[in-house]
């Protein structure tokens, strides 16, 4: 039986048009910049304009990844949606996208990690493509956070924005010919991933409604302080875990993308892997935290500066409400 190998084709992402600073978040609620950007490092966030759904944002993320790709909307046989925010309760997202593209055939689906969720795609994409299920997956995350908000509540509003971004994995035979770079240690494409979850803590960032349990939307909640005391620890041991896998080392990592919650989540866990600083992509301080949506924003960002190049050993990691918490590691 044949196997298969992920390999990144392109990136491409789409933030809304409205920037809102902590100024501006200053006339709503009792919080300062100040406040706001020691404690999280953000200094503004993007807002999704009145009918702009997450649907609309996945698309442009989308197509801006076709084409940098040279592909045909037709070539993509899988569309994974990562998102905490559809457009309805059903159907999938995924599937609004899917005939945007004017896509008839394959599958499209909505996956649901929160924060997590890019990572729980990419991870998922890649099985399809291992397996031989699929042969080009369009990986998106993309999110209205805006729209689960309390506007009144200052400890959460000031932290989530709106966004989209795309990333396409092909297949391509493990035996096969190389697209790219490679050596005698590792070629091109996804190396190795983990997934966690515990729903111990599930009641730590939740949103508190639902078809099921309220019939509403709900409003984000959040216990930072649970949080931040779980995150670098999790991000961590499953990063350590990726790079066993691979067996790799954090020497070997030129670029880590991580989810873009918090400055201070960044710094901690780059300091507790060993990782130097200049070897992160950050862009929470423009972005905020759009939850399924920063990862592949700030691989889009990163390769709109030339920062990331084939070749390089990437790691992405993210965790988020459930907790759900994972990495996945790439060669570009």
């Amino acid at each position: 039986m044949s196997s298969f190998r992920s390999v990144v084709r392109a990136v491409g992402g789409y933030l809304p048009e409205k920037i809102v600073t902590n100024e501006d978040l200053e006339k709503l609620v009792d919080t300062s910049d100040s406040w706001i950007e020691e404690r999280t490092g953000i200094k503004e966030r993007r807002i999704a304009a009145e009918g702009e759904l997450t649907s609309n944002l996945g698309l442009k993320a989308a197509r801006q990844a076709l084409e940098r790709a040279g592909m045909d909307a037709t070539e993509i046989d899988l569309i994974i949606l990562a998102t905490s925010t559809p457009d309805n309760t059903f159907p999938a997202t995924a599937v609004t996208i899917q005939a945007e593209l004017g896509i008839t055939s394959g599958a499209a689906f909505d996956l649901q990690a929160v924060c997590s969720g890019f990572v729980f795609a990419m991870t998922t994409a890649d099985q399809y493509i291992r397996t031989g299920q699929a042969k080009n997956v369009l990986v998106i995350g993309a999110e209205t956070f805006s729209r689960i908000l309390d506007w009144e509540d200052r400890t959460t509003c000031v932290l989530f924005g709106d966004g989209a971004g795309a990333v396409i994995l092909s297949s391509v035979p493990e035996d096969g010919p190389e697209l790219g770079m490679e050596d005698s240690k590792t070629k091109r494409g996804i190396i190795a991933s983990r997934l966690r979850s515990d729903g111990r803590y599930r009641d730590k960032l939740y949103v508190d409604g639902g078809p099921s349990s309220t019939q509403t939307t709900g409003f984000l909640r959040m216990h930072g302080r649970e949080v931040f005391r779980h995150a670098v620890t999790n991000i961590s041991d499953v990063i350590e875990e990726t790079l066993e896998t691979a067996n790799l080392s954090i020497d070997d990592i030129d670029w880590f993308v991580p989810h873009q919650a918090n400055e201070r989540i960044l710094v901690g866990t780059a300091k507790k892997i060993g990782l130097p600083f200049e070897k992160v992509i950050m862009t929470v301080a423009r972005h905020g935290n759009t939850s399924a949506a920063s990862i592949p924003l700030a691989l889009n960002e990163a390769h709109e500066a030339g920062k990331i190049k084939p070749g390089d050993m990437v790691l992405l990691e993210a965790m988020g409400g459930g907790f759900t918490w994972g990495a996945v590691l790439v060669k570009w």
